[in-house]
């Protein structure tokens, strides 16, 4: 596309700004802000869906703790958004314990095939691993990661936290608005594909806003997990038929590949922004990208460049740059490879690739460090004794690969996607190894006490949102429902981390609400400039005010959830 389309784009894209009208101003608060935050004593859930946040509410006073509630709700949104995630998919979590007085993390990320190779690839002439079908598809991680995380934390009996989704799936639930609008979007990709139409589809076509949808087949396999645990999944009648659905359709995953399938707890890994401890998880994910903006960041005066100003818009997107050329060599499964994430993440790091940055001209090219030795679901809960989750969960390409068992309710996820078929490469496809995953939990400590537990959903987005949600929280002094709600950045390009080498300097798209004075010095600076809609994520958060010893909850328009608290 060439300069003259970015700037039709841009014109148009002003005069909507212009013509937006409120239909009431808010009397405190930013004026782009879509509610107050939530505040409660007790406990405080926040999901994008509203009856998995009630779910998560009423098993907090049954007493349930955060982790039981996060479980029971990430159940729910499975059944009643599986265009972003499901049992078929993968889970990560960062867990405060307040016992302990310390954050564990957990990674329930799948692995690949073991009787898949790179020279099966090879052989049959693929460039890259497909997007759909049975070959992206890893061993689900969701499962265990439930359990993992009910072993260690939970409460009260996994019975009592799926029971709720199993009603819900037996009698049914009413569409919401966004979910049905991808629900159809996915139909029109996957509704020849087998087992989808007799499980996602109501008379030859997905369930309408409002419309009662129940999912049978997905009760029944939540009744087998409550009933015998993680077993029945990975090594019973659900993987039996897992793998032998998949046998038939062309694929790898097997018994074996189900049967051996563990989570990793994991040391969560930090920097301090400003004076707050931004938490991550370590690569396989995403997580250390935002770390590496926001260190690179904070040698940047951001409250004086103001919030919306082209130097600030500007020098965030040129720290994201670098961040993803490093994530696109870099991160990777770290069983299998020696990646330097303390020295990606220091701030010695950071010094010396932020002076790579021309304060009044976008980078044409950006390079990785060369160091000697690479659509979701988010939700965080909250309990009275102290405890907080920050989960994730997903699926990949919003519902998943296309393949769905028979009778069994849910999609199988297509990680495998994110492998690189390129021999040497920290991601290059190899067996029983997990593929390269976008989905990060987040977390914020202060003085060594819980202070945020957070997340935003998006691919991609997901760094680059979790650095502009703290930016927007310290630099430019946000509550944490303005903070989500404020117009967001995402910049794209075509450096990945399954290969290859970036091009020029990618693309930029703000939401409205940016003022177009910035985005024409945005253009003299360089950047190509356009817009978007629904790419910018979907955030969840809860705050904890130490002060008067309530909860702050956050849940931002883009989704159907909300925040609740007791």
């Amino acid at each position: 596309m060439n300069r003259n389309f970015y700037t039709t784009l841009l014109l148009s894209f002003s005069f909507s700004i212009f013509s937006i009208s409120f239909s009431q101003d808010r009397i405190t608060g930013e004026l782009f802000s879509t509610r107050s935050e939530v505040i409660a004593q007790n406990g405080m859930v926040a999901t994008s869906h509203p009856l998995a946040t009630q779910i998560g509410l009423d098993i907090l006073k049954k007493g349930g703790n955060a982790i039981d509630a996060a479980i029971a709700a990430n159940a729910a949104l499975g059944l009643m958004e599986p265009t972003g995630n499901g049992i078929g998919g993968d889970l990560y979590a960062i867990v405060w314990s307040a016992k302990e007085n310390k954050l564990y993390g957990l990674n329930a990320s799948g692995r690949s095939p073991k009787s898949l190779t790179l020279k099966y690839f090879k052989e049959n002439n693929y460039k890259t691993i497909p997007a759909y079908g049975p070959l992206p598809v890893s061993v689900p991680g969701c499962v265990d990661g439930w359990f993992s995380l009910h072993e260690k934390f939970g409460n009260i009996k996994m019975s009592e936290i799926l029971k709720p989704t199993i009603e819900y799936a037996e009698n049914g639930f009413p569409m919401t608005e966004l979910v049905a609008y991808y629900m159809n979007l996915s139909s029109k990709r996957f509704k020849d594909y087998p087992n989808f139409a007799s499980t996602y589809m109501i008379n030859g076509r997905t369930p309408k806003k409002g419309e009662i949808f129940k999912n049978p087949f997905l009760a029944s396999t939540l009744k087998e997990i409550a009933k015998k645990g993680r077993k029945v999944f990975y090594s019973g009648t659900i993987a039996k038929s897992i793998a032998k659905f998949i046998k038939s359709q062309g694929g790898f995953l097997s018994e074996e590949d189900l049967k051996s399938h563990k989570s990793n707890w994991v040391e969560p890994v930090s920097t301090n922004y400003r004076g707050y401890d931004i938490w991550e998880l370590p690569p396989n994910g995403q997580g250390i990208a935002a770390l590496q903006i926001l260190n690179i960041m904070e040698g940047f005066d951001l409250k004086s460049m103001g919030f919306g100003s082209a130097e600030y818009i500007h020098h965030f997107i040129e720290a994201k740059k670098i961040a993803f050329a490093d994530r696109a060599k870099y991160y990777a499964d770290m069983d299998f490879n020696e990646i330097p994430v303390s020295y990606l993440i220091s701030k010695d790091y950071a010094t010396k690739r932020r002076n790579e940055i021309n304060p009044t001209k976008a980078a044409n090219q950006v390079k990785a460090a060369d160091i000697e030795n690479g659509d979701t679901i988010y939700l965080t809960v909250a309990d009275n004794q102290g405890n907080m989750i920050s989960l994730i969960q997903s699926n990949y390409r919003g519902m998943g690969s296309g393949m769905v068992p028979p009778k069994l309710g849910f999609m199988l996820q297509d990680r495998g996607e994110l492998f690189s078929l390129e021999e040497g490469h920290y991601n290059v496809y190899e067996p029983n190894k997990r593929p390269f995953h976008t989905i990060i939990p987040a977390f914020i400590t202060k003085n060594n006490k819980p202070w945020l537990s957070f997340g935003l959903m998006g691919g991609a987005m997901q760094p680059q949102g979790h650095a502009q949600i703290v930016i927007n929280l310290i630099d430019f002094d946000m509550n944490i429902q303005e903070a989500g709600d404020a117009p967001r950045i995402r910049h794209t390009s075509n450096l990945q981390p399954t290969g290859g080498k970036m091009l020029d300097g990618g693309k930029v798209f703000l939401e409205s609400g940016f003022d177009y004075r910035s985005i024409r010095k945005l253009l003299k600076y360089g950047h190509k400039v356009g817009y978007d809609i629904g790419s910018f994520g979907g955030y969840q958060a809860i705050k904890f005010d130490y002060k008067n010893k309530v909860f702050y909850g956050a849940s931002e328009s883009r989704k159907d959830g909300n925040a609740a608290g007791y």
